[in-house]
């Protein structure tokens, strides 16, 4: 558990999986925030081409010719001048096919947009939690060319640089099923050359009133054109039909187009799959019949007309019930799964059955329009089939079946982490599991890519697992999926997303008394708090932890505690403490014989001695810790030692070797994909390029360290970035700019309560300032020498020095 690196804590929980490249990828990239930006080069990323987001067409679309003349009439006569109107909001009850009429108008039109085509379906009437602006911005952004490091974490700044990128382009975006203005409005382009077509349940009248979009509300299909969807959904399997018949089946179904393409079948599938289609010889009076007996079992459904409501609620019946047994089981207990989405294999283990036969038996799903895939083993349900699978599994299924199933996808899901975890972090001690349910099959990865892949892919199936365990009374699944993940998640997950789940399963521990198990979580709550910059929430649980390892009598657990408190300190600036700490630390892993802890201790221990100014006893502690990371293979703790001895090395005046031991440590973290590693390590870099004059590297690392800080959420780091940046505008004798910089890193540091950081920022501002405001630069420096006081290190007491007699 190192400050940059090692076991536990800024090594890991960062972000592996996003990284795109070196750190020479990105120019000038992204906002900062308060006015100070590192201005980004227009236009698509060279050579990536452009989006094509768009779900496919669907075939057999039918009329709706009226509503595609209205939304025509938006467009411009000719290609390229601006739009009459640039927001479209297609509106309507659920089922009315906004969707369809929204991916067909957009194929129809997309070739007068150029630069693209962006999709995202914003799952506003999901069961779960919907799309946030955050992560339908980053997929834009990501699609856009913009790389993952170089978006910001703010909302309102990642809304600024998606404005910016699309200003001058023709892009075509899709918002589908959103339900609030909210999920919208960060989503829009501001100009006139992009259309944005949007789909929801609801009016959304502030679009029209305060962003002038024409809105289309999309009713039931007229009866000719219901009539047509059946002709065309059932051609090829079966016979004419009088039109008289064909009617009364299209108001059976409330001649809403997911109600008439469930009851009659699908074109696209082979027989068997959809009762009409899979039928052909089957008298459609019978089908008439079949619909009008079915009972209406869903009342979960609101559709806003209730004879709407009751004629889908009678489809969904009617079609469930065509379904083999085996994949009506599969499709009720879908309805307990907590995700988004799924794969197959998770679906495995919540039925209990063979992987194969899943894949077959959700291909028959999909082909009844009952479940939809969206890419290789991944499915998702539309949001009213979704409401429907959760209420028949509670109406046909018992409680014990419920449990049985819930437990086998908990056992999957946390059997599964474990093996991610054992090659994401390796050096972390494994959380002991009970044997898992009969039929669970987890995964196994053959190297570190596949385990990260995997993390990254069931991401929101983990999180939401751990709420749907503590909603159950899974507390002992509820903790130990917590604690796994929490060394298991992927490297491209922001510190503060493990928060509310880490929070669960702290409750749920406590409910079970496995103090061990609470004192580790209490240990990850810390971390994750000093990385959010909350020291007093880090400081109270990594207390409360040493506690109960000293209740414990668990020498090693107390250590660990101490370690982490030792960082707190070393956060903080109170170099004395943190190393009083940390050597407590290092007498408990010596007692123990444990090399792997002593070294990670010893990086510690040597950092604070180089912020104290220390180098020579900096230099041994990390030149030890070095070795014994390179014996033992840990190569994350190894990148943190070389990051250590760059500082030092600069410091002592030596910066070729600064600049190699940085880039050997950053190439560790490009292989690792690991965000948080490269952010703070791009911090030497960019000090080793700047002492060797090389001020145009310098400042591309410092802005990407700062890009990668925001999206992880650490203030500190981010401001420790803008300040370097700062540093390399002055050498450049741009000393309004290096101002702007120094002083927002200095705002920062001051809220954080970072007196010593604060003092290093302003001090970088007074130097910005001496030639055009002196009277503010000697002001600054006083400020400087209040803020300094406290400190008595060699390092502090230079600054003092120095300061002084500038003044």
């Amino acid at each position: 558990m190192t400050e940059g690196g090692g076991r536990d804590d800024e090594v890991h929980g960062g972000t592996r999986s996003e990284m795109s490249g070196s750190s020479r990828d990105v120019v000038q990239a992204g906002s900062v925030s308060g006015g100070v930006h590192f201005h980004e080069h227009g236009g698509r990323e060279q050579g990536r081409p452009a989006p094509r987001q768009l779900l496919r067409d669907t075939r057999g679309f039918v009329d709706r010719a009226d509503e595609l003349e209205q939304l025509n009439a938006v467009l411009p006569g000719r290609d390229g001048e601006p739009l009459v109107v640039s927001i479209c909001v297609i509106a309507g009850t659920a089922g009315a096919g906004k969707t369809t009429l929204a991916l067909h108008w957009a194929h129809r039109i997309k070739e007068r947009f150029p630069d693209g085509q962006l999709y995202i379906n914003l799952r506003g009437y999901d069961p779960q939690e919907p799309v946030t602006a955050q992560v339908a911005l980053r997929r834009f952004l990501s699609a856009l060319g913009i790389p993952s490091d170089a978006m910001p974490n703010d909302v309102e700044d990642a809304a600024a640089l998606y404005r910016s990128v699309v200003a001058d382009r023709r892009v075509l975006i899709v918002l589908d099923n959103a339900s609030t203005v909210g999920q919208v409005r960060p989503l829009l382009p501001g100009g006139d050359r992009c259309l944005t077509i949007v789909t929801s349940r609801n009016r959304l009248s502030g679009l029209a009133i305060r962003d002038g979009a024409q809105r289309l509300t999309l009713g039931t299909l007229p009866e000719a054109e219901a009539v047509a969807l059946l002709r065309v959904v059932t051609a090829g399997f079966r016979p004419e039909e009088s039109e008289e018949k064909l009617v009364e089946l299209s108001r059976l179904c409330a001649r809403l187009p997911l109600a008439l393409r469930i009851a009659a079948g699908g074109t696209s599938q082979p027989p068997g799959w959809g009762k009409a289609a899979s039928h052909p010889h089957m008298r459609l009076d019978e089908l008439i019949a079949d619909l009008r007996d079915e009972s209406a079992l869903w009342d979960a459904l609101s559709s806003g007309d209730e004879e709407e409501a009751e004629a889908v609620r009678t489809v969904f019946a009617w079609s469930y019930r065509a379904l083999p047994a085996e994949a009506s089981r599969v499709f009720r207990l879908l309805g307990l799964h907590p995700g988004p989405d799924f794969g197959a294999e998770a679906i495995s283990a919540l039925v209990g059955t063979p992987v194969r036969r899943t894949r077959h038996l959700l291909d028959v799903l999909v082909g009844a329009h009952l479940v939809e895939q969206t890419g290789p083993d991944r499915y998702e349900f539309h949001d009213l089939l979704r409401v429907y699978a959760a209420d028949l599994v509670r109406e046909e299924e018992s409680g014990a079946t419920h449990r049985e199933a819930l437990r086998r996808l908990l056992d999957w899901c946390l059997h599964t982490a474990d093996a991610a975890q054992a090659w994401v972090e390796p050096e972390e001690d494994r959380v002991p599991l009970e044997q898992h349910a009969d039929g669970v099959r987890p995964l196994s990865f053959a190297d570190y890519d596949r385990a990260v892949e995997w993390a990254e892919r069931e991401r929101a199936t983990v999180l939401s697992a751990v709420r749907a365990a503590e909603a159950a009374g899974w507390d002992g699944h509820a903790w130990r999926l917590t604690l796994v993940w929490r060394y298991g998640q992927p490297p491209s997950a922001p510190a503060a997303e493990w928060l509310p789940v880490g929070t669960i399963g702290l409750r749920a521990v406590r409910r079970t008394g496995d103090r061990a198990g609470e004192a580790r979580l209490l240990d990850g709550l810390g971390i994750v708090h000093r990385r959010l910059d909350r020291p007093a929430e880090s400081l109270d649980h990594h207390g409360r932890a040493r506690e109960i390892w000293r209740e414990l009598g668990d020498r090693r657990g107390e250590a660990v505690s101490l370690n982490a408190l030792g960082l707190l300190e070393l956060r903080g600036r109170r170099l004395a403490a943190a190393e009083g700490l940390f050597d407590q630390a290092m007498e408990a892993f010596t007692e123990r014989a444990d090399v792997a802890w002593q070294a990670v201790v010893l990086a510690n221990r040597a950092r604070a001695r180089h912020e104290a100014g220390l180098l020579d006893e900096a230099a041994d502690d990390a030149g030890g810790a070095l070795a014994i990371h390179h014996d033992r293979g840990d190569s994350a703790s190894v990148g943190d030692a070389l990051s250590i001895l760059s500082a030092v090395h600069v410091d002592r005046g030596e910066p070729e070797e600064g600049l190699g031991s940085a880039r050997q440590a950053l190439d560790i973290a490009l292989e690792l994909r690991d965000h948080t590693l490269e952010g703070f390590w791009l911090l030497a870099l960019g000090d080793a390029q700047r002492a060797l004059g090389d001020l145009g590297a310098a400042q591309e690392s410092y802005q990407r360290s700062a890009a990668l800080h925001r999206r992880l959420g650490d203030r500190g780091r981010e401001a420790r970035a803008w300040h370097g940046a700062g540093t390399v505008y002055a050498r450049l004798g741009r000393h309004e700019e290096a101002a702007a910089f120094h002083r927002q890193a200095a705002v920062v540091h001051r809220e954080l309560g970072d007196a010593w950081s604060e003092a290093v920022a302003l001090d970088g501002l007074a130097a910005s300032l001496d030639a055009e405001r002196p009277d503010e630069a000697r002001r600054l420096r006083r400020d400087v020498l209040r803020l300094v006081a406290a400190f008595d290190d060699p390092r502090a007491v230079a600054l003092r020095s120095r300061v002084a007699s500038e003044l």
